[in-house]
């Protein structure tokens, strides 16, 4: 404001306003607060960027990036490689086409603006749809402060041809890729969905297809939370022969920061006992830290183990909270344990107990199960457009989504699979 003040009485000072309008006095410690500024506003912009693609990745509207904590205290303090270097590239980018601070201040003020108000027009739902307040408040503080943005926003539109398209461009090319990867995704999931293949067929098939069970634990990974996923279906009937305990594992990121620790793991079974089959919901929220293979598996394993000892045959849900300390009742207090195994990893050195009240066959065939080995599959998935789709979904899908499908982090080395122990099973999705 002071320096619009300034320039209503020195319209020939407009080149440089700002420091013109700047007593001498404080001429030099403002220039070195600017300057600060800039520092700290250009790391607000890298930080705030990390957070933003770290949400939108874990809501499904970005591809999948390497995302590094970098503090063992401060959860929210992230590093994403891939991100950093594209600023960087971006950055020089800019420097080199533009060569003028003019036109870079043109396309700053009018990102900023933008920033500012959109940022009004997503207060409004969050007063109305959130905090459940009077819309009429609502649209009181739209109009208060929207008005005095729109101003400095159609005052920004006139240096649009002056260096002002350019963060437009890079917007609609960033809105375009989150849009066209959340439409793939959902498509890719709804397929998953409409072609799974009920369990009780499949077993059905397991004579005449003469399907053997082999030593060990297998985790399948997919997107099916109910079923089996047509991955599975399409590797059986091409190679009859599956371990014998399967965990059909889910992973889902919810739209809450943080899951409590109570509600991670959901675990039932599929089928009869003598089946050996189970389902696992496994729960992220998009600031969780995703735990290593290593205490994964034995948690799993763990959470499958209380499954078994508290006798849940039934297939109801069974949640299991991952902490050190196991709260038991009265009654196993009473009754001695049948037994307690240890299970160490070798190459974690870490343990996993077994206390069994009952179900001790199955708790002994969990435990020589894991003994055996623990194997990983996951399905490694082309997807296409029909024939019949128009060309602009056959361009988003088969070539923007699949290049970047093709481009962004393998889902086995998102979530920490390791490579030896991994089944890949291919399968076209026509969507």
């Amino acid at each position: 404001m002071g320096e619009a003040a300034y320039l209503s009485k020195h319209k020939e000072d407009l080149q440089k306003s700002f420091y013109k309008a700047i007593p001498e006095v404080v001429f030099w410690p403002v220039f070195i607060i600017a300057t600060l500024a800039t520092m700290v506003g250009s790391q607000a912009i890298i930080s705030g960027t990390f957070s933003v693609i770290s949400q939108c990745r874990a809501l499904k509207c970005f591809p999948r990036v390497k995302v590094v904590h970098t503090s063992n205290h401060i959860h929210g303090q992230i590093y994403i490689p891939e991100v950093n270097w594209i600023l960087m590239v971006l950055c020089l980018a800019v420097l080199v086409g533009y060569r003028d601070t003019d036109t870079i201040g043109n396309a700053y003020g009018l990102a900023v603006i933008t920033v500012m108000l959109v940022t009004t027009c997503l207060m409004f739902l969050v007063i109305v749809m959130v905090w459940k307040r009077n819309i009429l408040g609502a649209l009181a503080f739209v109009i208060v402060f929207g008005s005095v943005e729109l101003f400095y926003f159609s005052a920004c539109l006139a240096k649009v041809h002056k260096g002002g398209w350019f963060p437009l461009v890079l917007s609609l090319i960033l809105l375009s890729t989150m849009c066209i990867w959340h439409y793939g995704t959902l498509k890719k999931q709804a397929y998953e969905l409409n072609n799974r293949v009920c369990l009780d067929m499949l077993l059905s098939m397991g004579t005449n297809l003469g399907i053997n069970r082999v030593p060990g634990i297998g985790l399948i990974y997919s997107n099916v939370a109910t079923g089996v996923p047509p991955m599975f279906a399409h590797f059986v009937t091409n190679f009859p022969a599956f371990h014998r305990i399967l965990v059909f594992v889910t992973v889902q990121s919810l739209t809450v920061p943080k899951v409590p620790a109570n509600q991670r793991f959901v675990i039932s079974r599929i089928g009869p006992p003598e089946f050996c089959l189970f389902q696992c919901v496994v729960r992220y929220g998009y600031k969780d830290q995703r735990n290593d293979t290593h205490d994964f598996e034995n948690h799993l394993i763990e959470t499958v183990s209380e499954f078994l000892r508290n006798g849940n045959n039934d297939g109801e849900a069974f949640r299991w909270e991952t902490t050190n300390q196991q709260q038991s009742s009265p009654s196993d207090d009473v009754t001695a344990s049948s037994f307690e195994n240890v299970v160490s990893s070798e190459s974690s050195k870490k343990t996993v107990r077994f206390r069994g009240v009952g179900c001790s066959k199955e708790l002994e065939d969990l435990r020589e199960a894991r003994e055996s080995g623990l194997a990983y599959m996951m399905g490694s998935t082309c997807v296409l457009a029909c024939d019949t789709s128009s060309y602009l979904k056959k361009f988003a899908i088969n070539i923007v989504y699949g290049f970047l499908r093709q481009n962004c982090r393998h889902p086995a080395i998102a979530l920490g699979v390791p490579h030896t122990s991994l089944i890949e099973v291919g399968m076209v999705y026509r969507v």
